[in-house]
């Protein structure tokens, strides 16, 4: 079988649709990450790796340069790209990181329920290969290595059901994490911390921090109505 073959056989779409109990265990394994502590702790790094790689997306998409990335162990990280200190490509790279996490879990949800999550497992891989370059810390090669090396296995040995239930419950986890990220932004810490992409919005802005948490919550509410929706209209 040529390398063309191949590559159509792990591409090609899947029958559309998530069957109701793989749905009910894809809900409940989503609730299990972001709500046990011991488990969260050791899988919200995910989210993380998303909002910092929302900000390089947003950048490079307004003409920034991006030179390098980090994320760590408590949901911290930070991602450089260089270009004007002030104006809206700033902004909306600075706004990115936030609503980012809910995007791509909408994005998943919406490829397992159409039957393409074999494409989106693989845009991620190359996505996750590109990004090595970039990676600036030993503990962030390590979380990107270890998500490519997973989702190249889950997309190369290829079974539509497994893939299917996967991508659904990662875009859950994604999509609830996103809430509990921003819940840390909303605290007491996270309203004082002033390096904070609300803070820094604020600096670049002059509107009240309130206000940027209220579109990210709008952003999040926005994704999570759209996955409702896709998940709700194969019942």
């Amino acid at each position: 079988m040529d390398i063309g073959t191949e590559l159509s056989s792990r591409l090609g779409p899947a029958a559309p649709g998530v069957h109701p109990s793989a749905l009910a265990a894809a809900l409940l394994a989503a609730l299990a990450v972001v709500l046990v502590p011991t488990i969260w702790l050791r899988l919200r790094i995910a989210v993380t790796l998303v909002h910092e790689l929302g900000h390089a997306l947003v950048g490079i998409a307004f003409g920034r340069r991006f030179t390098g990335f980090v994320v760590r162990g408590d949901m911290s990280g930070h991602a450089v790209t260089v270009g004007p200190a002030r104006g809206v490509g700033r902004i909306a790279t600075t706004w990115a990181g936030y609503p980012m996490p809910a995007l791509v879990g909408l994005l998943m949800v919406w490829s397992a329920t159409t039957g393409y999550a074999a494409a989106l497992l693989f845009a991620c891989l190359l996505s996750l290969v590109v990004v090595l370059v970039f990676v600036r810390s030993a503990g962030t090669l390590a979380t990107v290595t270890a998500a490519g090396l997973g989702i190249g296995a889950l997309w190369w040995w290829r079974n539509d059901e497994v893939q299917i239930l996967a991508v659904v419950t990662t875009g859950l986890v994604l999509l609830v994490g996103a809430w509990r990220h921003l819940g840390a932004l909303t605290s007491v810490h996270g309203r004082r911390d002033r390096g904070s992409d609300a803070a820094v919005l604020r600096q670049l802005t002059g509107i009240p921090m309130f206000v940027w948490v209220a579109t990210f919550v709008l952003a999040l509410a926005a994704a999570t109505w759209g996955a409702a929706r896709l998940l709700l209209d194969l019942s």
